[in-house]
């Protein structure tokens, strides 16, 4: 799938066109969810992604997200975001809802973690947030 949006911006789930080290680097430096994340990690969280969904300006990366799934039962959506200078013009949700109901994971459930950007989600059939999550964090 590639599909251009307005502005020359762009939308693709191709995963050879993501820039690597910039969604490194956005993500360990300036996302609350994967600070200090090794880029050794974040490689592999991309080459094992079912699918991620990647915003261009032309050769720029301006957005990413990814999703993990077990194939029958359930979506993970992960390390989603878009550049501040970007945000308040509707491309996280286009992002979003291209990851969401553009490819064949649309008929599953889907999940993800946030403390922010719950309206955001909302648009996008995600129910308010409830105490049903738990999480076991790894040793450390």
């Amino acid at each position: 799938m590639r599909r251009p949006l307005a502005n020359g911006l762009e939308l693709d789930d191709d995963k050879s066109r993501v820039d690597r080290a910039e969604v490194h680097r956005y993500l360990s430096d300036e996302s609350y969810w994967a600070s200090g994340r090794s880029r050794e990690t974040q490689d592999r969280l991309i080459d094992e992604a079912t699918r991620v969904v990647g915003l261009y300006q032309g050769k720029r990366q301006i957005g990413f997200c990814r999703a993990a799934t077990d194939g029958v039962s359930f979506v993970y959506l992960a390390d989603v975001y878009v550049l501040e200078e970007y945000r308040g013009r509707g491309l996280g949700e286009q992002m979003v809802r291209e990851m969401v109901e553009g490819g064949d994971l649309g008929h599953l459930k889907w999940l993800l973690h946030t403390s922010d950007m719950h309206p955001l989600y909302r648009k996008l059939g995600f129910g308010v947030p409830n105490a049903k999550v738990m999480e076991r964090l790894p040793p450390q």
